[in-house]
């Protein structure tokens, strides 16, 4: 395995982030980890070493403005849910261009928030994914600020959550935003991992996600949060490894996945 640091521009600002490589096969499947809100590139860095030890590249990045620990100097109150699925379809584009990528083996996890960013961006790349993994993804967040915030009047100028602080932009900018009518027309396979004692984003959102796509599995976790134990990490990446094979292999054999 190599780790190599890359760079990727768009939009006028810079995504930092790190590609585990594989060692001794010249074309592999690759998996995109998208970590969730005031996270960073080495969130998922065992997930990702564990994956190119395997054969599969993995990619960690830190959205624009996502994080404190963002260096690419865009502010986090710029941040909004709709940039941070530009960045992930930027670095889509930059894997895909890879002479090293098997792109018909793409596949995007997301965690929290990033895993409603990796649900937004499976809606428009279809074509080029081959299958999402959804990790306690946050899809309550417009639902929960447009509750505390029921009219436009009431945003705030800034806002701290957690030590990070959000701007104006990332309020308005989901003022009229129903998940509901944003994702589930993926057709392709999708994973959803979830703990029944998740406190952030409560299972529902995992169930109605399940049903609302038509090929989705979800797998419940009992006695976990929102974030794993270790114990719940090395069972989430070892199901995600099986999943990536199921993928592959329905492919090769031209089957539905059930």
């Amino acid at each position: 395995m190599r780790r190599e640091e890359i760079r990727i521009s768009h939009h006028n600002r810079t995504v930092d982030g790190v590609f585990y490589r594989p060692e001794g096969i010249r074309r592999f499947p690759v998996v995109l980890f998208s970590h969730g809100y005031n996270g960073c590139k080495t969130d998922f860095e065992t997930a990702a070493e564990y994956f190119s030890q395997n054969g599969i590249g993995a990619v960690c990045f830190t959205f624009c403005g996502g994080s404190t620990h963002d260096v690419s100097g865009f502010p986090t109150t710029e941040m909004t849910l709709f940039t941070e699925k530009e960045d992930l379809c930027a670095v889509l584009d930059e894997v895909m261009s890879w002479d090293c990528t098997d792109r018909g083996h793409i596949y995007l996890f997301g965690a929290s928030q990033g895993g409603m960013i990796s649900a937004l961006a499976a809606e428009e790349r279809e074509k080029d994914i081959d299958g999402l993994i959804l990790l306690y993804p946050a899809l309550c967040i417009a639902d929960d600020w447009n509750r505390r915030f029921p009219v436009r009047e009431a945003i705030p100028d800034t806002q701290d959550l957690w030590g990070m602080l959000l701007g104006r932009r990332f309020f308005e900018s989901i003022r009229d935003f129903d998940i509901r009518k944003q994702i589930g027309r993926f057709r392709k396979r999708v994973l959803i991992l979830h703990g029944a004692d998740d406190a952030v984003v409560p299972v529902s959102y995992g169930e109605w996600a399940a049903s609302a796509y038509p090929n989705a599995r979800l797998e419940i976790f009992q006695k976990e949060g929102h974030g794993f134990t270790p114990d719940g990490d090395r069972r989430m990446e070892g199901m995600t490894m099986a999943f990536v094979h199921e993928c592959m292999e329905a492919e090769r054999k031209g089957t539905a996945w059930s």
